[in-house]
């Protein structure tokens, strides 16, 4: 392959040149993810870059939660030997001041969405624990990532409404990810059906950017069917402005109550065993849900997916209609829920919690694949 801008830093650590990755495992990524939301229940943006350098492909989306509907544009296009060059279609990121300062950009298009937006980290981007699998003899996922809650500046359309983003009360979280999960084609299951058979399948997430005016509290938790912690995370990171150190928040659990029918949160109550003995409990009121599965390419369809080839340049947009659960249901798999944030010693703050039961989780009383609340 040829040599591109990047090899152009003094950043090489292997004598292959930057469009080659350390693996040919097929599913290798590099993806930008950000949300924006008001610090209400008004609208709720998501964004997101991905990079597939053993596929070829760039694919980059916009979902936004407005009113009842959620309207998302998306694209994709042959990636080249250039990985410097994050645009695709409408879209493009520029990095502004690294680990800092970043610019989102979707050029306004025939769907009505456009936005135009910089991101202002409050705090010092939090790597995150490694996630790593490995079942029956293989890698199926070894995933690094840090995230940031920031502010954003700029503008968004959507519906006919043009928003101003002003960092007073436009807040969100970003991250960036990059290693191996599934992209791309899928692959015949194998032996991988023996989970199914035996009734194992089944995956608890749930990821907390957690937005106060001085700190972010950030906890992640993952745990298998049957509830044995897979990867666990709980920091709290002062903004740059205090002058101050990390500290840990000590392990965390989270109790959600469902909506009836459904496996979407009504409430979650976040605890934590913090290293000063004091309880500290966070209480999250959902605001607005935006289903990510909805057309961005995190749940594949015969349509679209990360890392799927659709030629050389494809863009597309589409709207869905989430004005009932029963129109939900296809697409509540990976819920990105805006909430309200009460912390037992009274800050109330404001941000994601990204959460996902799927398949048999057992301490949940979700003993079928299908199984919802009461």
């Amino acid at each position: 392959m040829p040599i591109s801008p990047m090899d152009e830093y003094l950043a090489h650590q292997t004598t292959d040149t930057f469009d080659y990755v350390f693996t040919s495992d097929k599913n290798f990524y590099d993806r930008y993810y950000f949300n924006c939301h008001s610090s209400s229940d008004e609208i709720f943006l998501i964004t997101g870059m991905g990079e597939y350098p053993n596929l070829g492909v760039i694919d980059a989306f916009v979902s936004i939660s407005h009113g009842s509907q959620q309207y998302t544009v998306r694209a994709s296009r042959e990636l080249g030997s250039d990985r410097l060059d994050t645009s695709v279609g409408p879209f493009r990121v520029e990095i502004i001041e690294g680990l800092k300062k970043l610019r989102v950009i979707c050029e306004p298009n025939e769907w009505g969405v456009a936005f135009d937006l910089v991101f202002d980290g409050s705090v010092a981007a939090l790597e995150e624990p490694k996630s790593f699998t490995r079942k029956y003899n293989r890698v199926t996922q070894d995933v690094a990532r840090y995230a940031q809650v920031g502010t954003w500046t700029g503008s968004i359309t959507v519906a006919g409404q043009t928003y101003e983003v002003t960092p007073d009360r436009w807040k969100g979280a970003r991250d960036h990810s990059w290693g191996i999960r599934p992209v791309g084609d899928a692959e015949p299951p194998g032996i991988r059906v023996k989970d199914v058979q035996q009734g194992t399948v089944g995956f608890y997430h749930n990821w907390l950017p957690m937005q106060f005016d001085d700190y972010m509290v950030k906890v992640t938790i993952d745990e298998d069917h049957d509830g044995n912690r897979l990867v666990e995370e709980s920091m709290k990171m002062w903004n740059f402005s205090t002058g101050r150190d990390p500290e840990p928040m000590g392990t965390p659990s989270v109790e959600i109550s469902y909506q009836s029918g459904t496996r979407e949160i009504e409430k979650a109550v976040v605890s934590f065993a913090h290293p000063s003995g004091q309880e500290v409990r966070v209480i999250t009121t959902p605001l607005r849900t935006l289903y990510i599965a909805a057309g961005t390419g995190y749940f594949q369809t015969p349509e679209w997916g990360h890392g799927l080839y659709k030629g050389p340049l494809t863009v597309e947009g589409l709207t869905f209609d989430m004005s009932t659960p029963e129109l939900r249901r296809p697409y509540a798999v990976l819920n990105e829920t805006l909430c309200r944030f009460e912390l037992s010693t009274g800050e109330i703050g404001y941000g994601m919690h990204e959460n996902m039961c799927i398949g048999i989780y057992h301490p949940n009383g979700f003993h079928t694949a299908d199984a919802v609340a009461p």
